[in-house]
């Protein structure tokens, strides 16, 4: 077990959270800075192959090319221009760039809930705060409502996440404590509701707009343009930054709310505060990527498979991670039905909902998680 250094101080050791392997004796993991810097360069890598694929092929050397010369023109010659620049520069480029910062948020977010909720299937899809904050951002989107201008798509899913959320939190709790069971339950239940209320808002719009609200209800990334992708990543880096600061205590979470107490954790105030923090990211991607499912379920546990649940490691390496997943995930969803598009939402489904019922399974026959 590593050792954990709380907010007072004080060291202490903490557990892997749940579903992090045993650690073998004498067991030997790449070193963590190799881990992130292979992650790293293959998310380059990822980032220049995914915006040459599409239904307009463009060759690897020559996506590399116009990149290398818009970020140093001084060293790279320029490369040929025309429509295969504005499709690789205006069109697939940020669309690839918002896909790897919405699966980085994603992924963040769900090592951080099952951290503290100390529960090892809690997602925001799963919990609720997806589907509130589609039904939030849905509602501002038909009712052609914008109070705060181009903030009101974000604002309005994080209100529908935040209350989402707290909903599944206020059904969950017995005896004054998050009974995990019962949030996996409520959580459900209040998904499908609002789920449900976002369908039927949906039937009950004008025909010309069901397809993209739909569309953008099961997640996707088509129409991308630079100005989405600005706001997204500060958001998710900024909170990244601050779940990894606050992984010390994280850690110690997982020896309980009184564990964690006595080590100097001001446990109601810090899963607080990290609850604010997932429902702002939540509200920031889903508002320009819509729903998708379960990538915040199947890569914080695909990283503690490989490097043990220490949240000081769990949560850089799980948000590269989650970056890699969804940029070949959104290839996949435009190559797939060419011409046409899948929601990024369906194919994250197919992946996660085998992924959530052996883990229920797993939980259900009491296997070390």
């Amino acid at each position: 077990m590593s050792s954990a250094e709380t907010g007072t101080g004080v060291r202490a050791e903490s557990p892997s959270p749940p579903g992090a392997p045993p650690r073998a004796a004498g067991g030997r993991r790449l070193a963590f800075p190799g881990v992130l810097v292979l992650l790293a360069a293959l998310l380059g890598v990822s980032l220049v192959a995914a915006v040459g694929l599409g239904p307009v092929s463009i060759p690897f050397a020559d996506v590399a090319r116009m990149l290398g010369h818009r970020l140093l023109p001084w060293l790279v010659q320029q490369a040929p221009g025309g429509p295969r620049a504005v499709i690789v520069l205006d069109i697939r480029l940020p669309r690839v760039l918002l896909g790897a910062v919405v699966g980085a948020g994603l992924a963040v977010v769900g090592a951080v809930l099952q951290a503290v909720l100390r529960n090892p299937l809690a997602d925001p899809y799963i919990i609720g705060a997806s589907s509130g904050a589609s039904l939030g951002a849905v509602l501002v989107m038909l009712a052609g409502l914008s109070p705060f201008g181009p903030l009101s798509l974000p604002l309005s899913a994080f209100a529908g996440a935040i209350a989402a959320f707290a909903l599944v939190l206020a059904l969950s709790r017995r005896g004054g404590q998050v009974a995990p069971a019962r949030l996996i339950l409520a959580g459900v239940a209040v998904a499908a509701l609002t789920e449900a209320v976002t369908s039927y808002i949906v039937l009950t719009t004008p025909d010309k707009e069901v397809r993209s609200a739909l569309f953008w209800s099961l997640g996707g990334l088509s129409g991308t343009q630079w100005r989405d992708v600005g706001v997204p990543a500060l958001v998710v880096a900024a909170a990244t930054a601050w779940a990894v600061s606050r992984a010390a205590p994280l850690n110690a979470l997982a020896l309980g709310d009184e564990g964690a107490t006595s080590l100097g954790v001001e446990v109601d105030r810090l899963r607080l505060r990290l609850i604010v923090v997932c429902a702002l990211v939540i509200g920031t991607v889903v508002a320009v990527s819509g729903g998708i499912g379960f990538v915040a379920l199947m890569v914080p546990h695909a990283v503690r498979l490989a490097s043990g649940g220490d949240n000081r490691r769990l949560i850089p390496i799980g948000a590269l991670s989650g970056a890699l997943l969804l940029v070949w995930v959104d290839v996949a969803a435009r190559m797939l039905n060419r011409p046409d598009e899948i929601p990024i939402g369906v194919i994250t489904a197919v992946l996660g909902s085998p992924f959530f019922l052996m883990l229920l399974v797993r939980a259900d026959r009491g296997a070390p998680r």
